[in-house]
């Protein structure tokens, strides 16, 4: 078997079957061809694969409002497991491309190389045979016309001698069979001679046909159809190579879900869903037993109950406490407090443990927002220094207004950053006091706005209270109503918050004031109806002067809240800023007319205390 393996040859096993060999080698291409149409096929589903893979994972991932589940250890297991499919995905297209590139592109061009191989040995066949032909027609021919002469001559020999044993005929007669007896003897000759001479050469042109010729156009086709199923193998076993490179890294994908799948944790999940659903609130206490058989005691239990499931709850807005004005009071106030800002921004309306938590996360993004406005400042002003250094680089003058904008961006940052504490300090406290209860029994709450001044009962000006214009102040105590003070009129001084000179290109800042004691039990309802709109107010002393560093135009009418202002213009100070971002100021010239303006819109200089 080896032997005929090795002695195996077209040109001289198949020398005659060159009709055969042309239609095997051509199925043979065509073939190759097939195998590559299924390796671009693979390709394109491998594409696919990957593409439904991405796909899937794309159509899973978590929606923006249902981020806040992913912190439980089944669904970042989850999504831990997406992500290496998506992974996964990456290596098939890896494998339809690798694909595309190292098989179906070189097998595009052998197919190509082979067909013009085929053509050209197989043109080089058929100019041999025809040659051959040619050749064996030309010995037919001068056969055949050796065959005429040497009969013509054989008869004028006949015919010569019988004119030569016919004594009747004439010398001269005999003479011309003769003579055509020697034409055509010596036609004859040349005619074999003619057909010598092409036998000889149509002979040699066969040995050399059937020997050399046709055998190396069958060898070069042999070697083409070998080279086809060699390229086979090779591509066969490069599809594979390619396929095992990425069995690697796919393992690793697979080990990536494993190790996703070891992060659950059905003990953390749970405590997860307590810290996310706890309230901080204490249960409630039990219902009191009512003793009908004593006295009075109908309606001091009916009372009792009904505080226990009411609570302090009035019909015109919210939860409130004695001194407080309710919310129909304050439902002009209140959107003043809305143009920089949205209602409800303390999360007062969130049990006190998700508030925490909801609290937590904001102040760590102003954080985040002050320390990356803190170190744009830092470059700016260190930009503006090398200006003025070496003019050369630059105008400093045009660094200021952006010295500006990020002084008052990172102030308001750090106004939200200290109101934000304040949420947070308070509904710490009331976690860490224990004194909270579910809103079913009344929970008390502050709405947003400020109180007015109202005169009492007797005619003389209440001493004047301010109320914090924010959410967070929603626990009026004594405490906190202690703290707030403020400063006599004096000596103009001005504020040292952010320096305004040319060389840092900051503007003033204002610092915050105290205002002065105040009671609470003026708030009281026996002196003013606390669902009345508002009350005549007391014309407030100034406590300083202020400057308007922008234009401002007012939302709102004097009446309502803020009041518009002109860039440069000098006002009163009335009332500092407490934590909500405006301040109460009033016009110097002009008619009598006060309001809001926000903070970050002027300087301030404070009159010494």
């Amino acid at each position: 078997m080896a032997t005929l393996t090795e002695n195996a040859n077209w040109g001289t096993e198949l020398w005659d079957q060159y009709d055969n060999l042309s239609i095997h080698t051509l199925k043979g291409i065509d073939f190759l061809e097939r195998y590559g149409h299924f390796v671009r096929d693979r390709a394109t589903i491998e594409s696919e694969y990957a593409y439904k893979l991405r796909r899937l994972v794309k159509n899973y991932q978590p929606k923006k409002k249902d981020e806040e589940d992913y912190q439980f250890t089944s669904c970042r297991a989850f999504k831990a497991l997406m992500t290496e499919i998506n992974d996964m995905a990456g290596q098939h297209e890896v494998v339809a491309e690798d694909l595309q590139a190292n098989v179906i592109r070189e097998l595009t061009a052998l197919v190509k190389d082979l067909r013009e191989e085929r053509k050209k040995q197989l043109q080089e066949g058929q100019r041999l045979s025809q040659s051959l032909q040619t050749q064996i027609e030309s010995l037919q021919r001068a056969k055949k016309a050796y065959d005429k002469a040497f009969k013509e001559a054989e008869k004028a020999i006949d015919g010569f001698q019988k004119a030569d044993a016919d004594f009747n005929l004439s010398r001269a007669e005999v003479e011309k069979h003769r003579a055509n007896m020697a034409h055509k003897t010596q036609t004859c000759d040349q005619a074999k001679n003619e057909y010598a001479v092409q036998l000889q050469q149509t002979n040699q042109l066969q040995r050399q046909h059937f020997r050399s010729g046709l055998p190396e156009v069958f060898r070069q086709l042999q070697d083409l159809d070998e080279k086809r199923i060699k390229n086979i193998k090779n591509f066969i076993k490069g599809s594979v190579e390619l396929e095992r490179n990425v069995f690697p890294i796919i393992n690793k994908c697979l080990d990536g879900v494993l190790k996703a799948a070891d992060i659950i944790n059905e003990k953390e999940d749970t405590l997860l869903v307590i810290e996310k659903y706890k309230s901080g609130f204490q249960p409630p206490e039990d219902f009191p037993f009512e003793d009908l058989s004593k006295g009075g005691s109908d309606s001091g239990s009916a009372n009792n109950l009904n505080n226990i499931q009411l609570g302090s709850k009035i019909k015109d807005g919210g939860y409130t406490v004695k001194g407080t004005i309710t919310g129909k009071a304050m439902k002009k106030r209140a959107g003043i407090f809305n143009i920089f800002g949205s209602r409800g921004e303390d999360l007062s309306e969130l049990p006190p443990n998700q508030r925490r938590k909801k609290l937590m996360q904001k102040i760590e993004e102003l954080k985040t927002k002050v320390t990356q406005e803190t170190a744009a400042r830092d470059g700016l002003m260190k930009m503006k220094g090398v200006y003025e250094g070496n003019p050369a680089l630059g105008d400093p003058r045009t660094i200021e207004s952006q010295l500006n904008e990020c002084s008052h961006r990172l102030e308001k940052l750090q106004q939200d950053l200290v109101r934000y504490q304040g949420y947070l300090d308070e509904v710490v406290k009331g976690i860490q006091s224990g004194n909270l209860t579910n809103s079913v029994t009344g929970s008390p709450r502050l709405l947003n706005g400020s109180s007015r001044i109202h005169r009492n009962s007797g005619g003389s000006a209440a001493e004047e209270n301010s109320l914090s214009r924010s959410a967070s102040d929603s626990s009026v105590t004594n405490t906190t109503l202690n703290n707030i003070k403020r400063s006599a009129p004096g000596t103009p001084q001005l504020n040292h918050g952010c320096s305004n000179s040319p060389e840092s290109g900051l503007g003033t800042s204002h610092t915050s004031l105290h205002h002065a004691d105040s009671d609470q039990d003026q708030y009281d309802g026996n002196h003013a109806d606390p669902e009345s709109e508002y009350y005549e107010a007391d014309v407030l002393p100034a406590i300083g002067i202020c400057r308007a560093l922008y234009a401002f135009e007012g939302t709102f009418s004097a009446s309502e809240g803020s009041i518009p202002m002109a860039q440069d213009e000098e006002l009163h100070l009335i009332e500092v800023d407490q934590g909500d971002g405006w301040t109460r100021v009033r016009r110097i010239n002009g008619e009598f007319e006060e309001g809001f303006v926000p903070t970050t819109y002027i300087e301030t200089s404070l009159f010494n205390t």
